[in-house]
């Protein structure tokens, strides 16, 4: 009888647990949609129970870490997107990360996916070209485009890396300063979309395959 009682008594407390956990994920879900947009409510909550199964696979005994760390967040986008340049994912991760503290919270992760899934064009030019200006100030210079065609294109012969580097400098500074500022890439990607990333892959494969898989698949749960 006294193990009856123990059993509804741990039942009815895992029971409780669960409401309450899921009431604070949709309320996170509904602040969080609110601000970040393009997703509602309900694709809101699938991405955090997503980010909470990538957490939990990521955390150590007595971790107290509640963020997705670099290379975790790199193997996601990876296995969900076959995003697989990992020069690139090193630059993603930083802009993921908005505060600079080496992590990727919850909101950061659908702010982050919002522009790669569902962003406007110019919501994925600026997130492309802040990819792309590796040193952060504001423009692609030769340095930055000689590292990202080597390790786009995978060449090892520093002439023609040069030969290509002049070939998009030609085709891209509209005002010939040689660099590329974000007017330039702008410009140059409203006028040929296939430029948007001219510069390696930084946007996701497969989405409509993550959209059913996660979003829908959960929300019919």
């Amino acid at each position: 009888m006294v193990k009856q009682i123990k059993r509804f008594t741990i039942t009815v407390k895992f029971v409780e647990m669960s409401s309450t956990n899921k009431k604070v994920i949709q309320a996170l879900a509904e602040t969080i949609s609110n601000k970040v947009g393009h997703f509602n409510k309900k694709e809101a909550e699938c991405l955090i129970q997503k980010f909470n199964t990538l957490l939990d696979a990521q955390k150590h005994p007595y971790s107290s870490v509640s963020g997705l760390d670099r290379n975790r967040l790199k193997d996601a986008l990876h296995t969900l997107f076959e995003m697989t340049d990992d020069f690139i994912l090193d630059r993603v991760f930083r802009i993921f990360d908005k505060d600079n503290d080496g992590f990727v919270s919850v909101e950061e992760w659908i702010q982050g996916l919002s522009v790669l899934l569902r962003g406007t064009l110019d919501e994925q030019m600026k997130y492309c070209f802040q990819v792309y200006d590796l040193k952060g100030g504001g423009f692609i210079t030769r340095d930055e485009l000689y590292l990202m065609l080597k390790d786009s294109f995978h060449l090892d012969e520093e002439d023609e890396i040069n030969e290509l580097m002049e070939i998009v400098l030609k085709k891209m500074d509209h005002d010939k300063d040689g660099r590329l500022s974000f007017e330039d890439y702008e410009k140059s990607v409203k006028k040929e979309e296939l430029l948007l990333e001219a510069f390696g892959s930084c946007l996701p494969n497969f989405m409509k395959k993550f959209e059913q898989q996660v979003l829908e698949k959960q929300q019919d749960e």
